[in-house]
């Protein structure tokens, strides 16, 4: 499958962190890892959530592109990502583009989830949802868009409760932080 023209389409590619997406798709798709190499940006997604060092690592100026490389690759082995994402991880901190790997994370499951015929989901929720509420939500937006749907699951507690769902350019937003703002409106009114 053509993956600059028809994968890529989109707008992906035209951004820093997608064009580094693009090649590490490409990578894995001729590796034939594309979902062993997506599991392991989603460790890496979980590690920058959960880790205030990992974090630093990635985004501080101060770190040197040595350090940061040893640093990375280090932290790589401890969380069992596979060589692919690994020496890709290498690159970004000996090219300086650590900072990067939110948006190629991003981008790189966009081209997944298009690779196999899915529809992705960004889903903010107020607080985190348990497997069975995934797959409900994940059936829900299933019949709603007639294809399978691969979640982004992310929490912001600012919603208060209900959730926020992109689907492309389309929003759906349940969350009770809008309809309070939506109530408050109309009372002035």
């Amino acid at each position: 499958m053509e993956t600059s023209g028809g994968i890529a389409g989109g707008g992906i590619q035209a951004s820093l962190g997608g064009r580094y997406a693009l090649a590490l798709f490409e990578l894995a798709q001729d590796a034939k890892a594309i979902d062993t190499v997506e599991a392991s940006l989603t460790t890496v997604r979980d590690a920058l959530a959960q880790s205030d060092d990992f974090r630093t690592l990635t985004t501080s100026p101060m770190v040197g592109r040595g350090p940061a490389v040893k640093a990375v690759l280090a932290t790589a082995d401890q969380l069992g990502i596979d060589a692919t994402t690994k020496s890709f991880l290498g690159v970004l901190a000996e090219n300086r583009r650590l900072a990067q790997l939110p948006a190629i994370i991003r981008a790189f499951r966009k081209l997944a989830s298009r690779y196999r015929g899915e529809v992705s989901a960004e889903v903010t929720s107020a607080h985190p949802l348990d497997e069975s509420q995934i797959s409900e939500l994940k059936q829900q937006l299933r019949t709603r868009v007639g294809r399978e749907v691969s979640v982004d699951l992310s929490v912001d507690p600012a919603l208060l409760g209900g959730l926020v769902v992109r689907i492309g350019s389309q929003m759906i937003d349940s969350s009770i932080r809008t309809r309070l703002n939506a109530l408050a409106s109309a009372m002035k009114g």
